[in-house]
């Protein structure tokens, strides 16, 4: 997930949402990064996180725009290159369903901080 608007406070917002929908997920840390592939500038705050769910990937995906346009997403800022929330899934049982995005460094980093902490 990530946010170049507000971003902490989004990122929270998602965080609170997504503890309370999966019980079992794990956040790694949180990575800034610059913008791909949109027209503003705004460093992004990004974060990985990992959960089990009974749910069809599809409901999910659902439970996922929800939050984003709870936390103030719309088309129009969209359409400018402010993003509230972003939240894309990217493996559905060891199906990676976003190739390219799994190649980026601050996903990486991420996955390696959720296994160190489910290595404790």
């Amino acid at each position: 997930m990530g946010s170049n608007s507000g971003k902490e406070e989004k990122l929270l917002f998602a965080r609170t949402h997504l503890t309370h929908l999966f019980s079992s997920i794990i956040f790694g840390e949180e990575i800034e990064t610059k913008p791909l592939f949109i027209a503003n500038d705004s460093l992004f705050l990004n974060q990985v996180a990992r959960f089990e769910s009974e749910q069809n990937p599809e409901e999910v995906r659902c439970l996922m725009k929800q939050i984003e346009s709870s936390a103030g997403r719309t088309k129009e800022d969209t359409a400018r290159g402010i993003i509230a929330l972003d939240i894309d899934i990217l493996m559905v049982d060891d199906i990676v369903l976003k190739p390219e995005d799994m190649k980026r460094q601050y996903v990486i980093d991420g996955i390696k901080t959720i296994l160190t902490k489910t290595r404790k």
